[in-house]
């Protein structure tokens, strides 16, 4: 799963510890929820972090919703969850990796 590289331009917000938005742990960084999508920081700007593509998360046998046990993070018109340290998104009758 790529990311895009999209600048989020008149971002005068720097996130990061104790920044009041949630972080979520992706890959390599971490993504900061604002204003329902996501912000990574990258070369001293910060770049909206949407996946491109589809990568199904295959034998997830573990429905996210109210109550899973697993953080929920408003993004767009859905909710992501948070399991082991990525974003899984439903679609269809499978999730996807985020």
């Amino acid at each position: 799963m790529t990311t895009s590289h999209i600048e989020h331009t008149g971002h005068p917000h720097v996130h990061g510890d104790g920044c009041g938005h949630v972080g979520v742990p992706h890959s390599d960084h971490v993504d900061y929820v604002h204003d329902g999508h996501l912000h990574r920081e990258h070369d001293g700007h910060f770049d909206e972090c949407e996946p491109s593509g589809h990568d199904e998360h295959a034998a997830h046998d573990h429905d996210h919703g109210q109550g899973c046990g697993h953080v929920a993070v408003p993004h767009a018109d859905h909710v992501d969850y948070i399991h082991d340290g990525h974003r899984h998104a439903a679609h269809a009758d499978h999730y996807d990796e985020h």
